[in-house]
């Protein structure tokens, strides 16, 4: 899992006959990660080619930012979705297009929300790449654009430093995505609570399943339960201390992890550990008895049972295979 420090630059480039939701799912998924951040993870601007550009649902948009004459590095670009797409044809989306092509580099990231990715396709960003859209616009894309390789039925796609997702809600997908990138999956899933979305993944998302998984829920006692377990996975958590930090009896928690979720609490936290606890491996030199005290293992020992009932090999080989903890 990435996560950055800085703020992040992010320019939505808003065309004439942007989706609104498009531009507003994501935009708002990064505005509740700063607030549950309380820091600015992410720092917003939305430019367009004119300084006024009207949505599909006729409102309008006014005093939008020139596209910027560069970008820095780490800078995060997004392309909301047009309706209908045959207005991709038009002067602002070529003007678009050629501005992405010169400006957007593999020192930035490129996100592209349902047609978008048909801006990124003009600019040539998506040659060679994976990449998805609107189910209803998938063929399109594919024959004007054979260059590109686009995956039918994902909810998006990262390939390199371009990430498509497909169309309307898929963007708060995306966000989420992005989100648990720059500020890490917890603030992620608490993202996806506060918008009342479920914490969904695409294919290529399998290292993230441990943070996301069984977070598909509404119920409070067992999200407070997660919250604490997340926030400090290393502590040394029993079942009396992980039902207090959720403000209920150990039995009544045993109970809701079980029937909601099919799970239990101390499996749950195992799978927080084991996610920490490959992470570590794949980005620090630690030896796996140091990885073992930081994730919250009693010790290397007990690291490698989990490891092996739950993955295949060893910890130490972590960086070649990933855990399955279900």
């Amino acid at each position: 899992m990435t996560m950055i420090a800085a703020t992040i630059p992010v320019h939505f480039v808003v065309l004439p006959q942007v989706y609104l939701l498009d531009l507003a799912g994501i935009a708002d998924a990064l505005r509740s990660a700063n607030r549950i951040a309380d820091r600015a993870v992410f720092e917003v601007a939305y430019h367009g080619v004119d300084r006024d550009a009207k949505t599909s649902l006729g409102l309008s948009l006014s005093e939008l930012k020139p596209l910027p004459a560069s970008l820095a590095d780490g800078a995060l670009v997004v392309v909301p979705g047009v309706t209908p797409v045959p207005r991709l044809q038009g002067s602002a989306a070529t003007a678009a297009a050629r501005w992405l092509a010169k400006h957007v580099t593999p020192r930035q990231r490129l996100a592209c929300v349902c047609s978008g990715a048909f801006v990124a396709a003009r600019a040539g960003l998506l040659d060679g790449r994976a990449c998805t859209t609107h189910h209803e616009y998938c063929d399109v894309l594919q024959r004007e654009h054979p260059a590109a390789r686009v995956q039918h039925g994902r909810i998006f796609v990262e390939d390199g430093h371009v990430t498509t997702s497909a169309g309307v809600t898929a963007g708060i997908d995306l966000a989420l995505h992005l989100i648990a990138r720059y500020a890490g999956p917890a603030i992620a899933s608490r993202v996806a609570r506060s918008l009342v979305v479920y914490m969904r993944r695409a294919g290529s998302d399998d290292q993230l399943s441990p943070w996301f998984a069984h977070r598909d829920h509404m119920h409070p006692v067992i999200h407070r339960a997660q919250d604490a377990i997340v926030a400090d996975p290393a502590r040394p958590w029993d079942l009396a201390a992980i039902a207090a930090a959720a403000h209920t009896s150990v039995r009544h928690l045993s109970r809701l992890f079980r029937d909601e979720l099919g799970t239990t609490v101390l499996a749950y936290l195992q799978q927080i550990r084991l996610a920490i606890a490959r992470e570590r491996l794949d980005t620090t030199g630690l030896s796996v008895e140091r990885v073992a005290e930081a994730a919250g293992f009693s010790s290397a020992h007990q690291l490698r049972r989990v490891w092996q009932r739950h993955g295949h090999g060893s910890p130490r080989g972590a960086a070649r295979v990933s855990p399955r903890v279900a």
